[in-house]
């Protein structure tokens, strides 16, 4: 690289002036960082690695592509009801690109600062293929967290916000990619930005583990079916899903239609919405609490006991429905 490693850091990754957490005791600058935690408190760590032609295109914005590596592993920390404290970052680069790096670093501290989480350290190398590599720890200030494994027969399923606009969205981006000629619209740009730009449901996950609310939740990075299944096989139960009740957004509906609509629903990643399960007894709590965060909402299902094939039953007006479930997955 024609600009020295620590050079580079200084430049554009300096936390001078941004995101401080009191935890925090020794960050950037030092062999390794120094954090501490209270008693009463439990650590919550996720990686995920993002890699160039696999996971994003080369031409996606830095911006983008940084305020996606980072919310991605916000949305796991939130799927387990922790509190996002700091991250890690791990970047690869081919060369050193300025304007590209100021972006990046716009985008990193721009999602950084609005969920007050710092930057406490990382590494540079370079390579073949630009790839970032986030590792992100949260706090949870009990002893419990929302797990995968705690589901029980007769829970309510929910899911947050809309599902299958980041698979349309990336869909979307590949016809493009493949030199489809199409001027954006407003619901094609709606849905691209979902996909570059996922909502991690911070606040919600807080609030399901605070108080309690939630028997198992996961996000939704690899689609509802594949997703809710991990929680039933975790638990060792089975689920019944009404199609008629999966939350949709307009956009979505008006650019695919209701059928193609619930099967990107159904089996769209990249939504990182939060899906939980819920005793029928919380109902009324949960909707008290949730009504406070205006946060988007529905129930679309329930859990059954166990059975042997399939693990998701999908119903409309009350009819099973023969649906093949599969989960998304990157540029396959």
């Amino acid at each position: 690289m024609s600009e020295g490693e620590f050079d580079l850091i200084r430049r554009y990754f300096s936390t001078a002036g941004k995101a401080s957490r009191a935890e925090v005791i020794l960050s950037i600058g030092d062999d390794c960082a120094l954090t501490k935690l209270q008693p009463h408190q439990t650590l919550a760590i996720t990686t995920d690695t993002m890699v160039e032609n696999s996971h994003f295109y080369p031409d996606i914005a830095p911006y983008d592509l940084a305020y996606k590596a980072v919310a991605t592993n916000l949305s796991d920390l939130a799927a387990m009801g922790a509190e996002p404290a700091w991250i890690s970052l791990a970047l690869t680069l081919p060369r050193v690109d300025s304007s590209w790096l100021s972006e990046f670093s716009r985008g990193l501290f721009d999602i950084l600062d609005r969920y007050n989480v710092a930057l406490i350290g990382g590494d540079t190398t370079q390579g073949k293929l630009t790839t970032v590599t986030i590792t992100a720890q949260g706090i949870l200030n009990q002893d419990y967290a929302l797990r995968r494994d705690q589901a029980q027969v007769g829970d309510f399923i929910y899911v947050s916000g809309t599902l299958g606009d980041g698979l349309a969205g990336f869909h979307l981006l590949r016809a493009m990619q493949q030199g489809e000629k199409r001027a954006l619209d407003s619901d094609r740009d709606f849905l691209i930005r979902r996909n570059f730009h996922p909502q991690p449901r911070v606040e919600l996950g807080l609030c399901l583990a605070r108080h309690r609310l939630a028997n198992a939740a996961i996000d939704l990075s690899d689609g509802l079916g594949g997703d809710l299944g991990h929680i039933l096989a975790r638990s060792r139960v089975s689920a019944e899903i009404d199609l008629d009740q999966l939350p949709l957004s307009e956009p979505l509906l008006r650019l695919y239609g209701r059928e193609q609509a619930e099967l990107l629903g159904i089996q769209g990643g990249e939504d990182y919405e939060l899906c939980f399960t819920v005793s029928p007894s919380r109902q009324a709590e949960l909707d008290r609490h949730l009504a406070q965060l205006q946060v988007p909402y529905r129930r679309i299902g329930r859990i059954l006991p166990a059975h042997s094939s399939p693990e998701i039953t999908f119903i409309r007006g009350g009819k099973r429905l023969d649906i093949e479930v599969t989960g998304f997955e990157h540029f396959k």
